[in-house]
């Protein structure tokens, strides 16, 4: 894969709805696989119509202590981690999924081949440089006008409910709290969902700590969400927490 420029993500495959938005797209090369039509561009103008929460996947990393791509990791019923959660955030009426990919892209954009499954792939040259990146390649394609908000997961948390990524969008919807986030007890869940008044501060947040210096500045009792899920609340970074995951599914 031709190493991208990095004044912008480079994208894999177009924003899907045409008719609800309007996407230019500078094409670079030609498909990378035959069942996935996958091209590598550069977004010059990406519109949405009316308030619009996008989400973005973080699924850029090496997976070193996994020893192979969580992306690509089995779950029950034919899915794997990104194709679970993009099935999540689809079946829970979110427009537009951008998953942000960086190590070994064209295994995590594979993973969706033969599926109905949509999705915008972006590249983040820079994933080296730590998660908080990743999510600025992201920001970088969903920061468009008619954006209100943003949702932000993890690809080695894929078993999050609908119902508990429905309960975070009309917790917003209802309070506009800048972070909104599940919650059981003390333990605090994804997807986690930043207004876009924050989108400004994680631009410039220190990335040594990435997001969660915002999540804490930020967290409040009106945006945290009750939630009875426990897929909300169980990642997977090594093989013996994936075991464990399996056993919740």
């Amino acid at each position: 894969m031709a190493a991208a420029p990095r004044a912008d993500p480079e994208l894999i495959g177009s924003p899907r709805g045409a008719g609800s938005r309007i996407a230019e797209l500078h094409l670079r090369a030609a498909p990378l696989t035959a069942d996935v039509q996958i091209d590598f561009a550069h977004v010059l103008r990406f519109y949405y119509d009316g308030d619009v929460i996008p989400a973005i996947v973080l699924a850029a990393g090496a997976s070193t202590r996994m020893g192979r791509s969580k992306a690509t990791l089995a779950l029950d019923g034919g899915d794997t981690f990104i194709t679970r959660i993009i099935r999540t955030f689809t079946r829970a009426g979110i427009p537009d999924v951008i998953v942000v990919v960086g190590h070994h892209p064209d295994a995590v954009v594979d993973a969706l081949s033969g599926s109905e499954l949509s999705a915008t792939f972006v590249e983040n040259p820079d994933y080296t440089q730590g998660q908080l990146s990743s999510l600025l390649a992201g920001l970088r394609v969903v920061d468009r006008p008619g954006v209100v908000a943003a949702l932000v997961t993890l690809v080695d948390v894929p078993l999050i409910a609908v119902s508990t990524v429905r309960a975070v969008v009309n917790r917003y919807h209802a309070t506009h709290a800048p972070v909104v986030r599940p919650v059981r007890g003390a333990e605090h869940g994804h997807p986690v969902l930043f207004d876009r008044s924050l989108f400004d501060a994680l631009r410039h947040a220190d990335p040594g700590v990435g997001a969660k210096s915002i999540v804490r500045a930020h967290a409040s009792e009106k945006g945290d969400v009750p939630v009875d899920d426990d897929g909300a609340f169980a990642d997977a970074d090594t093989p013996i927490e994936y075991e464990r995951l399996r056993l919740i599914e």
